[in-house]
């Protein structure tokens, strides 16, 4: 089973924190201990051995930077005052995952379809490579609208218009507000050069204002159902169906906080389950109807470690045992291939040129 996770923030732990994502999820917690990184952004969870372990065989790996009046300490130097530090930033991430790839033959920056079949073919044949297509989290990083096709000759193929702190282009979901003029004229433009949107973080006016203008594919690369856990941070279910409606995919994030109402850390991990990520994915099926628009989206290492995810899941390895248990919950082999990864395939294989 070919999975795919659709986000996660390997760029930022390189800059931000320091770690190798070359390195197994194991040995950065060895190495770190009790140390800063710990209470910055949890125990680990993403390394290479572990994407070959899980059979990641695609991962979404995102350009993510705050604004400096929502940095997450004064450690965080990945964070930007303005449209120029935001270009610098988010021009250091893009780079970082062409070095990687171009440093590491296990690793395959994925531009084009041409690149997703390679990738794909690599584990039939034994010598299995991990693809990484890069993501951009909050807009603020392009400096004008025109300037979306450098970042796309540059490797950057799915856009969203805000994080949490909202952007230059349109509210977030911590700062209501709608599209700006500005991000009217980004949505053009991406269109464009064949840019997909990604609807994650969106304030409600902004989500509903780019569903209508926007005329290119759109995803929501990490988030769940408001249904589950009420809050802005999550799609209502008018949200979920017209993101079918578009034959996106939803991603859904195995956070506890995102699948179970007022979790906190006190609850410990235990307190929820891989039954709750598979009741999260469940729910995106019975809203629109089939299987054929929910994904994963893990959001690991995002600002939350493994003592925050449901009980069974260490790793990014451990994606794989979502499967099992929809398989237990009636899920039709099929059904279960295409949220592991197949879904996000199928929109994959329509936007990459």
């Amino acid at each position: 089973m070919r999975i795919v996770d659709g986000h996660e923030d390997i760029a930022w732990n390189a800059l931000a924190l320091g770690r190798d994502v070359r390195r197994s999820a194991w040995e950065t917690r060895r190495a770190e201990g009790e140390g800063p990184n710990l209470k910055r952004n949890g125990r680990c969870m993403v390394g290479l051995p572990e994407w070959l372990e899980g059979e990641i065989a695609i991962v979404i790996g995102s350009v993510f930077l705050s604004p400096a009046r929502r940095a997450l300490g004064s450690w965080d130097r990945q964070t930007y005052a303005d449209a120029e530090e935001a270009h610098q930033r988010a021009s250091e991430q893009v780079d970082f995952y062409h070095r990687l790839a171009d440093e590491e033959a296990r690793v395959s920056l994925v531009l084009d379809r041409e690149g997703l079949e390679a990738v794909l073919a690599s584990w039939e044949e034994g010598t299995p490579q991990v693809g990484l297509v890069i993501a951009m989290e909050g807009a603020d990083p392009i400096r004008e609208p025109a300037e979306v096709e450098w970042w796309h000759q540059r490797g950057v193929r799915i856009v969203g218009l805000s994080w949490a702190a909202g952007s230059r282009y349109a509210g977030g979901n911590r700062d209501p507000g709608p599209l700006t003029d500005e991000g009217r004229e980004l949505l053009k433009a991406m269109v464009e050069v064949g840019m997909t949107l990604d609807l994650s973080h969106l304030a409600e006016q902004a989500f509903w204002e780019a569903v209508d203008r926007y005329e290119g594919p759109v995803v929501a690369t990490h988030a769940n159902p408001r249904a589950l856990v009420p809050g802005p941070r999550q799609l209502s279910d008018r949200m979920i169906r017209a993101i079918a409606e578009r034959d996106g995919v939803v991603g859904i994030v195995p956070f506890n906080a995102f699948l179970k109402p007022d979790w906190t850390r006190g609850d410990g991990k235990e307190a929820v389950t891989l039954q709750d990520v598979a009741a999260a994915i469940d729910h995106v099926c019975q809203v629109v109807g089939d299987a054929a628009h929910v994904g994963l989206g893990s959001d690991f290492d995002g600002g939350f470690g493994a003592e925050s995810t449901p009980a069974g899941i260490e790793t990014v390895a451990d994606l794989r045992k979502i499967g099992a248990v929809l398989l237990e919950m009636g899920f039709r082999e099929e059904d279960v291939a295409a949220v592991m990864g197949e879904n996000w395939l199928r929109v994959l294989r329509g936007v990459l040129g």
